[in-house]
């Protein structure tokens, strides 16, 4: 099987300490390397307010991993997850091309920018 292209992010309990949370993130991280996944971005979203309350809780620490994998590691993977208490959600979703090339894109800055572009010039004449 040849690999695909994934984007995992999951939201850990907010009453965990720095230490905690960063042990968490390994763990994951570790999971998806020690099964073959090559990451290709990871970004850390910090504690953000929930769209809704889920285990009494308001509040989370996201975090973000972009990868490239074969399509077995999902279920490792979300078997992990449901094993850790301190993961309150998750969600693994395979990406397309537009959606590779798009997430590229933003990496370097590029998103948003030509409306930028178009709004700056509209004002210079």
């Amino acid at each position: 099987m040849f690999p695909k292209n994934y984007e995992t992010v999951f939201i850990l309990t907010p009453v965990l300490s720095d230490a905690q949370m960063k042990d968490a993130v390994d763990k994951f991280r570790k999971v998806l390397t020690d099964n073959g996944a090559e990451l290709i971005h990871e970004e850390s979203m910090g504690l953000r307010k929930l769209a809704y309350t889920i285990q009494h809780k308001n509040t989370g620490y996201y975090q973000l991993f972009e990868f490239k994998a074969p399509g077995t590691i999902v279920e490792k993977l979300n078997t992990e997850y449901l094993r850790d208490e301190r993961v309150i959600r998750h969600l693994t979703t395979a990406l397309d091309k537009h959606a590779v090339e798009y997430n590229e894109r933003k990496r370097k800055g590029l998103v948003g920018k030509k409306k930028q572009q178009t709004e700056n010039a509209g004002e210079a004449k």
